[in-house]
């Protein structure tokens, strides 16, 4: 009886996460340009979607943007974890506190205070203010995934390393870094997700000459969902899918 409810609760679970993506996959293929009735199976959402500039354009600043935040923060967030783990410093367990502060501050706040220091300072809302926008909200959880993996391996490793005379450059390059590489890559992938996600510190940061997805397509549901939208998100989640499926790939053949 307890395997049964257990059972029951993951499939009620389960169910309430993925029905919903399942009916727009199937509406993204209906003929119908009203998304509620179905009239037959058609591919013509996805041709108009791809000749749709304007919604390519989103599509593809953003994948621009999230390329580039994610590794910029995947590279500050990497060594400001490997500071914060080999280094002992004053103020550095507030700093450290702090980066905790800024993941766990509202998406508005943060969006308003970021447009209100590109104010203050003259730069115009764009392309650079929203690259650093995305930089500053995924910068923390690399740190936080990086560290976590560092305070995980046995310390002595690196006594060793330098009791054979490696210098810090090398150890980092040759022990630290190969050891931390899984949690590098997860961090790279959050902060990726986070970017392609973003939409409330989007829309305060960037400007009306550079649209991106998220704000995009928010934009065109306010008036209803449109089929090239449904025919979009399961583009994305079909990306997701591989994505998913081969990283499980990666991961399986290196323990093999």
């Amino acid at each position: 009886m307890k395997r049964f409810l257990k059972a029951s609760y993951l499939t009620l679970v389960y169910l309430f996460l993925y029905v919903p993506v399942l009916i727009l996959i199937i509406f993204s293929f209906n003929n119908s340009r009203y998304s509620t009735v179905w009239k037959g199976f058609s591919l013509q959402w996805y041709s108009h979607l791809f000749n749709n500039s304007l919604l390519m354009e989103a599509f593809v600043h953003s994948i621009t943007v999230a390329l580039i935040s994610s590794v910029l923060s995947c590279v500050l967030g990497t060594l400001a974890a490997v500071v914060f783990y080999w280094y002992r410093f004053i103020g550095r367990k507030v700093l450290h506190t702090l980066i905790f502060c800024v993941m766990m501050s509202p998406d508005i706040v943060m969006g308003i205070s970021l447009l209100s220091f590109f104010i203050l300072i003259g730069m115009q809302p764009g392309f650079l203010t929203l690259l650093l926008a995305h930089i500053t909200f995924s910068f923390p959880f690399v740190v936080t995934i990086v560290f976590a993996r560092l305070q995980g391996f046995d310390h002595s490793i690196i006594d060793a390393a330098r009791d054979l005379g490696a210098g810090e450059l090398r150890i980092f390059t040759h022990v630290i870094f190969p050891l931390i590489l899984p949690a590098v890559m997860a961090g790279w992938l959050v902060s990726f997700t986070l970017s392609l996600d973003d939409v409330i510190v989007s829309f305060f940061v960037t400007g009306p000459n550079y649209d991106i997805l998220p704000l995009k397509i928010y934009s065109m549901v306010r008036l209803g969902v449109k089929p090239e939208v449904n025919a979009l998100s399961t583009l994305l989640f079909t990306f997701t899918l591989v994505s998913v499926f081969c990283s499980h790939l990666l991961v399986k053949e290196k323990r093999k």
